[in-house]
């Protein structure tokens, strides 16, 4: 009986050793990656520092074993949105006026870390169209991507300024949403006289239907000096994780220097990543003369954004503005 009773014991104690050094294994091994970063992004190059950071595995080089860098893609802006309410996403490149919106509607618990992109987008109008000014946009149709996005709301206050007002508030503009490739299909049919469009869709409106750009990049707003692309976190995951980002925003800058001193590698790698993602590559071309046309940075135009804020409550899109939670960078 005693012999039984130290055998049992002995097999008790190798169980606990063994599951020790198991343990200890694992967590040598398996200290690897312990943590996640998750970073949403689009397939589109107003978000190319994105691209070129998952290409050149760069985030992941610089937080070595600790984190375990996961990117995921979108397609819009408030499916993004959900994602990181939904606590799946903990960094996001994105659009200033989902942005906005995430930062009003969470509390202040979404969270603008950085700029990214400026400007991308053109008002082009059908070859036939006759329309030769923003004034003449009356009682046309104008298309843009999406309500309450970056385009919809520059297309509101172009519309203001040129005293004129869209037909669900009285005026004579009509305006419809419709995904960027089913714009130039609208286009094309003549269903449309004008889109108000992010690149490189107005550059193969203008070289695929010939379309006339009426209002080029840096004449849609505020001299192209407004954000088209910026990058959201949330602001427990900052609080918790501040080297992490620290060093997710130093490769951020190191991107954006490197796609504006590369331009001709920086476009090759853009391109692979958005084919990589939806199956189709850009036309090179194409891609070379829609580039130029977004101005990569890492610098936030704070005022311009807090116009889009403004705006977006008076056509009702937020029911109060953001207070000084909606910017974090340097905190």
């Amino acid at each position: 009986m005693k012999r039984t009773g130290n055998r049992i014991r002995s097999k008790i104690f190798l169980g606990l050793f063994t599951a020790a050094i198991l343990a200890a294994f694992l967590g040598g091994c398996g200290g690897t990656n312990e943590k996640e970063i998750r970073i949403a992004y689009f397939p589109n190059i107003t978000h190319a520092q994105a691209l070129v950071m998952k290409n050149q595995g760069s985030l992941e080089q610089a937080l070595g074993d600790e984190y375990k860098v996961s990117w995921v893609s979108f397609n819009a802006g408030p499916a993004e949105v959900e994602a990181i309410f939904a606590g799946e996403i903990d960094l996001g490149y994105i659009g200033p006026i989902p942005a906005i919106s995430a930062n009003v509607r969470s509390q202040g618990d979404v969270q603008i870390i950085s700029g990214a992109a400026d400007a991308g987008a053109v008002l082009a109008v059908r070859a036939d169209s006759g329309i030769g000014s923003v004034a003449e946009l009356a009682g046309k149709t104008v298309a843009i991507p999406q309500l309450g996005n970056t385009q919809h709301l520059s297309l509101l206050n172009l519309l203001s300024e040129n005293g004129l007002q869209v037909t669900d508030k009285g005026g004579t503009v009509k305006v419809v949403a419709a995904a960027n490739a089913d714009i130039v299909n609208l286009m094309q049919q003549g269903n449309i006289d004008a889109a108000l469009v992010p690149e490189p869709w107005g550059t193969i409106l203008a070289e695929q239907e010939g379309a006339v750009i009426l209002l080029d990049y840096d004449e849609v707003w505020r001299g192209g000096e407004y954000p088209v692309a910026l990058v959201i976190a949330n602001k427990d995951f900052v609080d918790q994780n501040e080297e992490a980002v620290r060093q997710f925003l130093a490769q951020h800058q190191e991107a954006t220097l490197y796609i504006n001193e590369n331009r001709d590698d920086a476009a090759q790698i853009i391109n692979k990543e958005i084919e990589m993602v939806t199956g189709k590559a850009i036309d090179a071309d194409i891609l070379n003369k829609a580039l130029p046309k977004v101005v990569i940075k890492q610098e936030l135009a704070e005022e311009a954004l807090w116009d889009f804020a403004r705006i977006s409550q008076t056509e009702e899109f937020i029911e109060v503005l953001p207070d000084d939670s909606l910017i974090r960078i340097n905190k």
